[in-house]
């Protein structure tokens, strides 16, 4: 149910949610106006897949399954990571940490180790590298920088198993079952490694120095060991389920060199949240950014609707008012009661 006032459209079902459309075009191109903003481009980047393996032997799953019941097939294995959001430093929560080292380049540093800048992330997450790039910018090339990688993965992972059980008079239902996996610890983690190289951008006429942003993620799936339910599930006297497992661990990296710019680009206008709201009553609300300015006025005016008491009908400041109404006047545009 939705307690605000608007109305909330193309929801499945009350546990899903759409998100709502910021941005929407009505295809006259009058409505289009060129806007700069400051990003950061990406200048080049490489993708790798880096995959391990870990075998579990003896894994005890709870619950246990009803006493005289047998397992008649396996349904579905799946897995889900571990993360705690209450503890971001839980030593169970499956995390990923990324060791680079790089030649033809280096990091800066400072008095307390290598100097890292605020990412598209929000967090500390871009190192600047500096190289000699003169010889290849004055070839109108890049140069290029070789690393070395290691990701070290520890925490743990949770395995569910859908079985098919059979009770004695073969009537068959589904249980789930699950149990918690650690892939390894953080004092001796699992480290995969690998090698790349990227292309670096000149920086003699730059007033920033290049950054490296490392993104990773890592996805696993579950299988028996032998891929036979009688061999790799056992079922003890109380209904106790123990597996032989097989986990597989696919990691997706990507390396990108950015830099900052600044880009001019086609825009229909400033995206704006849609407003919800209790009818509390109240009426003037302030705003949150600033309006857009019309970039194709040269005389550098407020907007119409600004202030009531600076400009006309019309939106001209000047155009029709005398310089006695409201005390403004086009000599001291805009008055010092409007700054």
């Amino acid at each position: 149910m939705n307690i605000f006032s608007t109305s909330q459209t193309g929801t499945c079902n009350d546990e899903c949610c759409q998100a709502n459309n910021l941005c929407s075009f009505s295809g006259n191109l009058e409505d289009v106006c060129a806007t700069p903003i400051y990003v950061q481009s990406v200048y080049d980047a490489v993708r790798f897949h880096l995959q391990g393996m870990k075998t579990v032997q003896c894994l005890k799953f709870t619950p246990a399954i009803p006493c005289g019941c047998t397992v008649s097939r396996i349904i579905d294995i799946r897995c889900k990571k571990i993360f705690n959001p209450a503890q971001v430093n839980d030593p169970d929560n499956l995390t990923l940490d990324m060791e680079t080292g790089i030649s033809g380049a280096c990091f800066l540093n400072d008095c307390d180790g290598v100097v890292e800048t605020i990412g598209p992330d929000g967090i500390p997450s871009e190192k600047i590298i500096f190289a000699d790039t003169c010889e290849c910018e004055s070839k109108g090339l890049g140069t290029p920088v070789f690393g070395t990688q290691n990701v070290r993965i520890w925490g743990n992972i949770i395995v569910y198993i859908d079985l098919a059980v059979c009770d004695s008079c073969g009537r068959e239902s589904t249980v789930t079952v699950c149990a918690e996996v650690n892939i390894a610890k953080p004092n001796c983690p699992l480290v995969l490694t690998n090698f790349f190289e990227l292309c670096m951008p000149g920086t003699a006429n730059s007033a920033f120095m290049p950054r490296l942003t490392e993104l990773s993620n890592a996805g696993f799936s579950c299988r028996l060991a032998t891929n036979n339910a009688s061999r790799d599930i056992c079922v003890g006297a109380n209904g106790e389920i123990t597996a032989n497992l097989i986990i597989t661990i696919c990691v997706t990296c990507e390396k990108k060199i950015t830099v900052p710019v600044q880009l001019c680009v086609l825009s229909t206008g400033f995206a704006e949240a849609p407003l919800q709201e209790n009818n509390t009553g109240i009426m003037n609300c302030p705003g949150l950014f600033p309006e857009r300015i019309n970039g194709n006025s040269s005389s550098g005016s407020f907007r119409s609707g600004q202030d009531p008491c600076c400009e006309n009908s019309c939106g001209d400041p000047c155009g029709s008012r005398n310089d006695d109404d409201c005390g403004c006047g086009c000599s001291d545009f805009p008055p010092q009661s409007c700054r």
